[in-house]
């Protein structure tokens, strides 16, 4: 909501002219109670904000000055002074202790606020990614302090390559190779990477030359087909739920509405939206790497069934991944291999796509998903697209007041995170997996280039 707006909706009577004073009274208090709640609830995201303090001193200003019109604002006025007085001793706070009380995720839970399993860390969880040819990087899942010797040896484990014949260096965007020393933070402040990570030879050449030119990658084992699917979507879903949990839902507002980038304030949430990318990338890329017809079957059998577990675990996000992994050109053209999945399987992934199904406003995600009772992982992108379709196809303003009808409908779309992060006690999708499965899912090899994804597509079956 715009503060200039609030200041208008409270000081009505100056601009409009004749009011009763019974409804000037409850309007303002109506308003102080609403910049109350929302000065508590979001300070995390405002205390470092100069507006917001010019704001804050321009309306106690005008409550001062209404309190000899109305006397009973006076026990509302001494409300105000306590907010400001708390505002001022945030004030105080050395940068660090700021920064630390920042990502502190609050929720408003029956008018009190509690801290949220978690959120207290000081610091946080990235999903970096290392680029071991020029079309495919390793995303690691790290935290947002994590060193360059730390990282290394992860991506050597991955790629099954001995540590100490590597090295780690940052591709600039013009072009430029700096190698990283073995203790140099890959992270600044901002929480952005000093370029293109990229893993080496000590010679500075790749690891590995692009995937079209690696005949040796059709002759590596297909890991994933030896894995439990029930344990691959469970440590997908455990994945999922502590990138999911620790998402504030005015994150939802920034990343929408904001003009600006604001990546301090959307961590969470961009983590989240990366990772879901990332699986759908992750799914093309073991299908189409994978040069053995009958493995190839195998594995869309192996992926359609994750995509259910998934579902059946209420993680919509990383089954909707799933299934648009594989309905994506590259692997959906591979007609021979399709042909030879079972009609059981071929039925099964048909009624999960009916789920991705945008006709009537995706009537059949939003139907499946009303159904299911929290805890609950929603597809999240399509809930940031209803939030932006509130917010532009809405007035915020109406005669210079504030459209609350627009306010309310964005607020019960953000306000669905809540209900879906319900406490997972009793939660089957908190039980544990084995470390070489969950080892898998941290660390994915991911072929981000679709000119090589296709070319991976027509070399397994080329175009008749």
């Amino acid at each position: 909501m715009s503060r200039r707006a609030v200041a208008l909706t409270y000081c009505t009577k100056r601009c409009k002219g004749k009011e009763e004073g019974k409804e000037a009274l409850y309007r303002k208090r109506k308003v102080l109670h609403l910049v109350s709640q929302w000065s508590s609830l979001y300070k995390d995201f405002l205390r470092e904000e100069e507006h917001v303090k010019l704001f804050m001193k321009t309306l106690y200003r005008y409550v001062l000055e209404d309190v000899y019109e109305f006397p009973t604002l006076e026990k509302d006025l001494k409300e105000f002074q306590k907010l400001l007085r708390r505002r001022h001793t945030v004030d105080d706070y050395t940068p660090h202790q700021k920064n630390k009380a920042l990502f502190q995720q609050l929720s408003l839970k029956e008018n009190c606020l509690t801290l949220r399993t978690g959120a207290t860390s000081e610091t946080k969880e990235v999903l970096c990614r290392v680029y071991v040819s020029p079309d495919s990087f390793v995303s690691v899942r790290t935290r947002s302090t994590v060193v360059t010797q730390e990282l290394l040896r992860v991506v050597a484990q991955k790629m099954e390559r001995p540590e100490e014949d590597m090295m780690l260096a940052a591709v600039t965007y013009s072009g430029e190779k700096r190698v990283l020393q073995p203790h140099d933070s890959i992270y600044s402040e901002s929480l952005t990477t000093p370029g293109r990570l990229m893993a080496c030879r000590r010679d500075l050449s790749e690891i590995m030359p692009p995937l079209t030119e690696c005949p040796e990658l059709g002759q590596r084992p297909v890991r994933l087909l030896g894995m439990n699917t029930w344990d691959v979507s469970m440590a997908l879903t455990n994945f999922d739920w502590s990138l999911f949990n620790s998402i504030h839902e005015q994150e939802l507002i920034h990343y929408t509405l904001s003009r600006q980038a604001s990546s301090r304030h959307t961590v969470a949430l961009e983590v989240l939206l990366q990772r879901c990318n990332e699986v759908q990338q992750w799914v093309m890329s073991e299908v189409l790497l994978c040069h053995s017809l009958a493995k190839r079957v195998q594995l869309l059998k192996k992926f359609i069934k994750i995509a259910a577990h998934c579902k059946a675990q209420k993680n919509l996000n990383s089954s909707f991944a799933i299934i648009m992994g594989l309905n994506t050109a590259a692997v959906s053209r591979l007609n021979v291999t399709w042909e030879k999945v079972p009609g059981k399987f071929k039925k099964l992934f048909s009624e999960l796509e009916l789920l991705t199904d945008p006709s009537m406003n995706h009537k059949a995600y939003r139907d499946a998903f009303k159904k299911m009772k929290s805890p609950k992982i929603p597809f999240m992108p399509l809930l940031l697209k209803d939030i932006t379709f509130i917010h532009e196809g809405n007035k915020t303003f109406h005669d210079n007041l504030v459209n609350f009808e627009k306010l309310h409908m964005i607020a019960d779309t953000v306000r669905l995170i809540r209900h879906c992060q319900t406490d997972q006690t009793g939660n089957e999708g908190t039980q544990s997996c084995g470390p070489e499965v969950k080892a898998s899912i941290h660390y994915l090899h991911i072929i981000d280039n679709q000119q090589t994804l296709f070319e991976l597509s027509h070399r397994l079956e080329p175009r008749a």
